[in-house]
């Protein structure tokens, strides 16, 4: 945008701060941007732990808030300031869990971490069986993130002998439960939502993440059919000077266009709140084959999920 002109003949600015994955940390840096730098929207917190610290400082200053990276359901509680880009962590569950129904699948166990956000994943597993009259075969509930007892989990969910495993946790504990798992013989489907980052997790994997399964928010960031994505791939190659892409980049590229759209509607000099009436009068918008929607009353813009699973040489089937 700025190497054509910017918004309205205006250059934009992205100032970042590095919170370490910190809660103390994202909300003073939060006070920072808001209150010294006086930045003119916040964009892109990693989590709904790092977000939620944000959220008093935002309504006091009425700050808008765009494209948290979470899906978790405490962030999408309506909030005026606040602008989810992307499906919330219950729409990937619930697609998991209709998807595996029409292949057969009937016995469900879901891992999760037994804190707020980990317990509504279950709460969300559950309401989507309870429809097909259904409930979870086995649960495996990690009380310590830092060092979740994998080898305990495994066993509670292989008690339940399942089809499927929904997994809802960071990439380290997927990929160890999901190692656990197969040299234990519990030969169950696994699939994560997109909590831990597909490509990290890939990764983690490495030759174990074969026929793992992941929900998607956004569309493959190889799938150049689509304008948004064939744009992403050009920018990041024309950045990095190399062709880097990633589930998690093409996100946050979808979700800075969605902010410049905005921007731009908000007309050559605009507020806080001539942006956001902007941004709440989005209906629809055609970022390139993603569609995003606002209104004054709902502020969560796609229910968009997708299945990929992990093939061969980390790369993700669709």
């Amino acid at each position: 945008m700025n190497e054509a002109g910017g918004v309205h003949g205006r250059a934009l600015e992205l100032v970042t701060l590095d919170d370490a994955n910190q809660v103390p940390r994202a909300e003073a840096n939060t006070r920072e941007l808001v209150e010294k730098t006086r930045v003119f929207a916040l964009f892109g917190y990693a989590s709904a732990t790092l977000s939620r610290p944000a959220l008093p400082i935002v309504a006091q200053h009425n700050v808008p808030f765009l494209a948290p990276f979470t899906g978790a359901d405490p962030m999408r509680v309506f909030n005026r300031n606040v602008y989810n880009v992307r499906a919330g962590y219950a729409d990937e569950l619930e697609k998991i869990v209709e998807h595996y129904l029409t292949l057969g699948s009937k016995r469900f166990a879901i891992v999760h971490y037994d804190d707020v956000v980990g317990r509504e994943n279950l709460t969300a597993v559950e309401r989507a069986l309870k429809k097909h009259n259904l409930a979870p075969a086995s649960v495996a509930a990690f009380k310590d993130r830092a060092k979740p007892d994998i080898d305990g989990g495994v066993k509670t969910v292989a008690q339940g002998q399942p089809d499927v495993v929904i997994l809802t946790t960071l990439y380290k504990a997927t990929s160890d439960f999901v190692k656990a798992s197969r040299k234990s013989g519990l030969n169950a489907q696994m699939v994560s939502n997109s909590f831990p980052g597909a490509s990290p997790l890939a990764k983690e994997l490495g030759a174990d993440g074969a026929g793992v399964a992941v929900s998607q928010v956004v569309p493959p960031p190889t799938q150049r059919s689509l304008p948004v994505v064939r744009e992403y791939q050009d920018a990041i190659s024309k950045h990095l000077g190399r062709k880097e892409f990633s589930f998690t980049s093409l996100e946050a590229y979808i979700s800075a266009k969605v902010a410049v759209e905005a921007l731009k509607r908000a007309g050559p000099k605009p507020t806080r709140e001539s942006y956001m009436a902007a941004l709440d009068g989005l209906r629809n918008f055609d970022a390139g084959g993603f569609f995003v929607s606002f209104s004054p009353t709902n502020h969560n813009g796609s229910t968009q999920v997708e299945m990929t699973v992990i093939g061969g040489a980390l790369k993700f089937n669709y």
